[in-house]
């Protein structure tokens, strides 16, 4: 259910009939480099898509300031026991998933403190339900049935900035007190929105003309990379450039862990091994008591204490 004071968008504002133009949006427009994409070779084609996604970066790079706000916006509040929640559709809604899915495995994180919301649900990972977008209310009663709060951070993706279910999840979360993040493909002239931060990754019209899941997609996935991956590194979930968080699950991922002990301390294999599991495969604890000599329950302690952050804990405990 959406809140009774909630106010969808209307047809008006966004709407998937054939009436309402959308041509001038920036996602929508043909892309005069591959006019003839029909009657390209096999190479022509690899060269051109090598041609037009060079532009991601540029555009990625362009937003680096709001990227930088979201990254302490979401570190904030997740520090203070918030939640951070990705909302989209098709493609868009999917990255979101899969950025959030991540989360656990490389920062030891709970599933709930990062997820996605995608239009459709589960089932519309694997087929399209792309008709569902169009359902403002329905992204409301997503933020009312994941009972968003002001402690939360709720990010909107949608490439061409219209989608109705992202904007009702919007609106739904800022009536909740929440912060709200936005991150659209189009220049705000073109689709504007009252968020806390605005990030727009200008990538122009796809080599496919409208097909966002290329250039678009491509962006959106470098810019949750860098946000989650920044909000976590400001949790202090890494250590230099190590995933001393990492959730040690696999022979891969424990082998992962022995590299990083044995690299941050110059200690052997073995002894890593034997430090890790005495740490209870803990990695950022398990430095923690080499570097500090103290045992595990001292070091959990000083962690604890110290909100995670190994270097604030080290010299605490010096």
């Amino acid at each position: 259910m959406t809140s009774p004071d909630f106010q969808a968008p209307t047809d008006d504002d966004f709407s998937s009939s054939p009436a309402v133009e959308r041509g001038h949006l920036l996602t929508e427009q043909e892309n005069p480099n591959s006019a003839n994409l029909d009657q390209m070779s096999a190479l022509e084609i690899v060269d051109v898509f090598c041609q037009e996604d060079q532009q991601v970066i540029t555009a990625v790079s362009a937003a680096r300031e709001a990227l930088a706000e979201a990254i302490d916006y979401t570190a904030k509040s997740l520090a203070e026991g918030g939640r951070l929640f990705y909302v989209g559709a098709g493609t868009s809604g999917r990255l979101g998933v899969l950025d959030a899915a991540e989360c656990p495995p490389t920062f030891c994180t709970p599933p709930e403190m990062v997820q996605g919301i995608l239009a459709g649900g589960a089932a519309a990972l694997l087929r399209s339900s792309e008709g569902l977008e169009d359902l403002a209310d329905d992204g409301a009663a997503a933020i009312a049935h994941h009972r968003v709060t002001h402690r939360d951070v709720v990010m909107g993706i949608t490439a061409g900035g219209t989608t109705p279910y992202v904007h009702g999840a919007i609106a739904a979360a800022r009536q909740r007190g929440a912060r709200t993040l936005f991150l659209a493909c189009v220049p705000s002239e073109q689709v504007s929105i009252e968020v806390d931060v605005d990030i727009r990754l200008l990538v122009g019209p796809e080599v496919l003309a409208g097909s966002t899941r290329l250039k678009a997609g491509t962006a959106t996935k470098l810019a949750l990379n860098i946000l989650s991956t920044g909000t976590m590194v400001k949790l202090g979930k890494v250590y230099g450039n190590r995933m001393v968080d990492v959730s040690v699950t696999n022979s891969k991922l424990y082998d992962r862990s022995l590299r990083i002990l044995r690299d941050l301390t110059g200690i052997d294999r073995d002894t890593a091994a034997t430090l890790l599991e005495q740490s209870g495969r803990k990695v950022k604890l398990a430095l923690l008591m080499h570097w500090a000599e103290v045992d595990a329950e001292t070091g959990d302690r000083l962690l604890s204490d110290h909100h995670g952050q190994l270097r604030k804990a080290l010299a605490a405990a010096k």
